[in-house]
């Protein structure tokens, strides 16, 4: 006679327990993508970067000067330094989400880093910030984890001329 009692309690269970499982299911992919989208971020801004670092801006026309800081920009929004017919390498980043900074472009808020043996010039990329230039995270299922703006993503790396 119990199993008479017992037939609809297992689709009663399933039918409570499956909705906050569709929700954690959710909820844990769309962390996971704005993970991975934070780390395509960071390689970007890193490779950004390294490029800027490399470069002996001081010797450059203003027209050369313009175009690296172009093909950095380039190489922070879509991984390659003519970004005409690339995708960005996050949805939604465009060339308004970064900012440069060396002693050049930063004349006020800039720094050199002494050394023992003298100072250190230093290079900057930054993604995102505030205001306009804040980078906005789109959810997929905006009802479980909230579209957010990232934080600034900086890179600071010293000038290989100095």
């Amino acid at each position: 006679m119990k199993s008479g009692k017992q037939k609809g309690v297992a689709a009663i269970e399933l039918a409570l327990i499956i909705g906050p499982m569709v929700i954690a299911l959710f909820g844990v992919t769309e962390l996971g993508r704005a993970l991975y989208q934070y780390n395509a971020l960071v390689k970007a801004t890193r490779t950004a970067a390294r490029y800027l670092a490399q470069q002996d801006l001081a010797n450059l026309s203003t027209g050369d000067r313009t175009a690296v800081y172009n093909k950095t920009i380039a190489l922070a929004v879509c991984a390659h330094p003519v970004c005409a017919s690339m995708d960005p390498v996050v949805q939604g980043l465009s060339e308004a989400n970064v900012s440069l900074c060396d002693y050049l472009t930063c004349a006020g808020t800039h720094k050199s880093v002494l050394t023992g043996q003298g100072s250190v010039d230093l290079v900057s990329v930054t993604i995102g910030g505030s205001g306009a230039q804040a980078f906005q995270f789109e959810s997929v299922v905006p009802g479980i984890l909230p579209n957010f703006s990232f934080s600034a993503i900086k890179a600071t790396m010293a000038s290989r001329y100095f």
